[in-house]
C-alpha cells in the first residue's frame, strides 16, 4: 500500500458499519500500520442511514474529517443504493462492494454510473446462517479483504476473536469467523 486507503461505510443503525469501521482500524494497527475508524450519524436511531470511516496507510495520517474520495465505498444495505449517492465523490477506479442478493451487474444498472469495480456478496444471508442474526458487517470485513488485501485475512480474524473474547458466547465468535471467511470465497465481480 503506497499511499492512504480511505474506505466509507453505508449503512443503517445496528447493521454494524460502526463496529465494522473500527475493527478494521485496529487491526491496521496490529499490523503496525496507522489506522482511524470512526462513525457519522444522522439521526441517532436503529434502521437510520448511517456512514462509517476507516483510513489506513504506512505514513501517520494527518487529516481528521470525514471521507469524501474514498477509494473503497461498502454497503451494508442494498436498499441504500438508490437512497443516497453511494459513489459520491468516487472516481472511475473506485471499488463498490454491496450486501446484496443480486449481481454486479444489477448494481451497476442502479447505480448508474460508468467504471467502478462492483463487487457482491450475500453478507445478510452468510450472517443468518453463521451467526444466526442478520448482521453483515464480519462478512463484509471478509468481502473487502479479499477483493483490496489491505490486510491478513488472519489478523482481521484475530482482531474480531480479541475484539469478541469477551461479552459474547464462544459460538458467536466462531460464527463470526465462519462468516468472514464464507464471505471471503463468496464475494462476486462483474
Amino acid at each position: 500500500m503506497s499511499q492512504m486507503m480511505e474506505i466509507r461505510w453505508h449503512a443503517r443503525g445496528g447493521q454494524g458499519a460502526k463496529t465494522a469501521s473500527l475493527l478494521l482500524a485496529a487491526a491496521a494497527a496490529m499490523e503496525g500500520k496507522y489506522s482511524q475508524g470512526f462513525p457519522d450519524y444522522g439521526p441517532e436511531r436503529m434502521g437510520a442511514p448511517m456512514r462509517g470511516f476507516t483510513r489506513i496507510s504506512e505514513e501517520p495520517i494527518r487529516v481528521h474529517c470525514a471521507i469524501y474520495s474514498p477509494q473503497i465505498v461498502i454497503v451494508l444495505d442494498d436498499t441504500l443504493v438508490s437512497a443516497v449517492d453511494i459513489t459520491a465523490g468516487t472516481d472511475e477506479d473506485a471499488i463498490v462492494i454491496v450486501n446484496t442478493v443480486k449481481t454486479p451487474a444489477e448494481i451497476r444498472a442502479e447505480i448508474g454510473k460508468p467504471g467502478r469495480r462492483i463487487y457482491t456478496v450475500n453478507a445478510t444471508g452468510i450472517a443468518i446462517d453463521e451467526i444466526g442474526r442478520p448482521i453483515p458487517n464480519a462478512p463484509m470485513l471478509g468481502a473487502l479483504i479479499r477483493i483490496e488485501p489491505l490486510l491478513e485475512l488472519d489478523t482481521v480474524m484475530n482482531q474480531i476473536k480479541k475484539k469478541f473474547s469477551h461479552g459474547f458466547r464462544p459460538e458467536v465468535l466462531e460464527g463470526n469467523v465462519r462468516a468472514i471467511k464464507r464471505a471471503y470465497e463468496e464475494v462476486a465481480s462483474e
